[in-house]
């Protein structure tokens, strides 16, 4: 082997980690925020998307879905295969009831540690779940724990998902959530245009968690309400489109440092 061949053999060895590295920068809210407004979820600013994660769970699921069916609003449930492999019954009433359904994964395992070809096994087999099981072909993708990667983007783009993270949430996954501390959270970083994250499960966080997202929603949707921003969907909230999220799986344009060191991790 020539000294060319192993010098490129070198480069790529290094390119290839920070390829698949670089996007997981979007964790950190300001880098998306100035960057990607897309993915953070950045919509019209009279509108406020509102999305869930991690179901769906027969335990606390239906208690979301009664909140949102009184208060006349629609959501976004990022659902897990495996947790709709068993409760698809449950998946197929997300729909009746007029919410819209995207990709979360298999399991919530950090995508960092899958190569191309597991991420896109993996994500596909969710999207073909859920299209089979709800007959509706989901638009988004949000990535566990909000890290994307060079595979997961990649894969995005060739199975026609679109990834969204959010611009606010409750830490309404942790043992100590109330229903005051995450109505807390949210409003503190909530404006028209934004998009929340709560949870319709705790199968990732503190059991029963989910109890505070839920005894936060009531408040949190009278809020949009007196600042009149309407509440829905991130189908209502986004039009169709990719943005620049491929730049992602090459690495972000150039990144002051004071804005990384200034962002909190998603």
């Amino acid at each position: 082997m020539t000294g060319g061949a192993v010098r490129a053999g070198r480069a790529v060895a290094v390119a290839l980690p920070v390829l698949h590295l670089a996007p997981a920068l979007t964790a950190l809210p300001a880098v998306r925020r100035r960057f990607l407004p897309r993915l953070h979820g950045l919509g019209p600013p009279d509108r406020v998307a509102l999305t869930f994660d991690d179901g769906p769970d027969p335990e606390s699921t239906p208690r979301f879905l009664e909140v949102l069916a009184a208060h006349r609003v629609r959501a976004t449930f990022f659902l897990l295969g495996g947790m709709l492999h068993r409760a698809p019954d449950l998946g197929r009433e997300i729909v009746a009831a007029g919410h819209e359904v995207a990709v979360h994964g298999w399991r919530h395992d950090n995508l960092l540690l899958r190569g191309p070809v597991a991420t896109v096994r993996e994500l596909a087999r969710t999207r073909s779940l859920i299209t089979a099981v709800t007959g509706r072909r989901p638009r988004f993708l949000r990535p566990p724990y909000g890290v994307l990667t060079g595979a997961t983007v990649l894969a995005a783009r060739r199975l026609g998902l679109e990834p969204v993270l959010w611009s606010c949430w409750g830490r309404d996954w942790t043992r100590s959530a109330t229903g005051d501390s995450v109505y807390g959270t949210v409003r503190s970083g909530l404006a028209g245009g934004g998009t929340i994250l709560l949870h319709d499960s705790s199968c990732a966080g503190a059991p029963g968690a989910w109890r505070a997202g839920l005894a936060a929603l009531p408040r949190l949707l009278a809020e949009c309400r007196r600042q009149g921003w309407a509440v829905g969907p991130l189908g209502a909230h986004h039009r169709a489109g990719s943005g620049s999220l491929l730049r992602a799986a090459v690495g972000l344009r150039r990144i002051p440092e004071s804005v990384t060191r200034s962002g909190r991790r998603g």
